[in-house]
């Protein structure tokens, strides 16, 4: 017998940019800094990836064992990136150069304490920097309607554009315990 999942559907856009974005810029605000992270503990990082997650129905690297996260943090071209604010984490993101030259934000968020403070954009806009930074040709990103709402709209005032939307069926293991949305259930 297979253990129960939450069946649910979900579009994924997968989005991309070419250049470095110009024009304003929004700047974190002075009491924000933000810290690489270059041997993150999987402790650290479940609890980054679980607590932004959440409500957003961030499942698959939480079926992963302590073993699998070590590994993935361990990859070259992985670097995971914290937002502090006032001595606390209030946010992440992860960006994955392996497929050199093209930069992929693997995940990207703010904890559920810190949205709605107006961090998000000139936090995007940090992760957008650092991955130019580090010489890539091309940085991408996905995003779906498990995510927050604002996310798509942001990615792409950011400086992203569009490349495709896809459905996907996800079996979310109930035993994750997330809140799944009503509007994404199938079935």
């Amino acid at each position: 017998m297979s253990a129960p999942v939450h069946n649910i559907r979900v579009d994924v856009t997968f989005l991309r940019m070419d250049r470095p974005p110009s024009g304003v810029v929004p700047a974190l605000p002075a009491h924000a800094r933000v810290v690489s992270v270059p041997t993150c503990s999987v402790a650290f990082y479940r609890y980054l990836y679980n607590t932004v997650g959440q409500q957003y129905v961030w499942w698959l690297r939480r079926t992963l064992s302590d073993r699998q996260i070590a590994e993935v943090l361990r990859a070259p071209g992985l670097s995971v990136h914290v937002l502090m604010l006032k001595g606390e984490p209030a946010g992440f993101y992860e960006l994955d150069a392996a497929p050199a030259p093209v930069t992929n934000l693997s995940y990207f968020g703010l904890m559920p304490w810190a949205v709605g403070h107006g961090l998000g954009m000139a936090f995007l806009h940090h992760a957008v920097f650092a991955a130019w930074q580090n010489g890539c040709s091309a940085l991408t990103v996905n995003t779906c309607t498990a995510d927050h709402p604002r996310a798509l709209p942001n990615y792409v005032k950011a400086g992203f554009r569009k490349l495709r939307t896809i459905s996907e069926d996800w079996p979310v293991p109930a035993s994750l315990g997330l809140p799944i949305p009503e509007r994404l259930l199938v079935g």
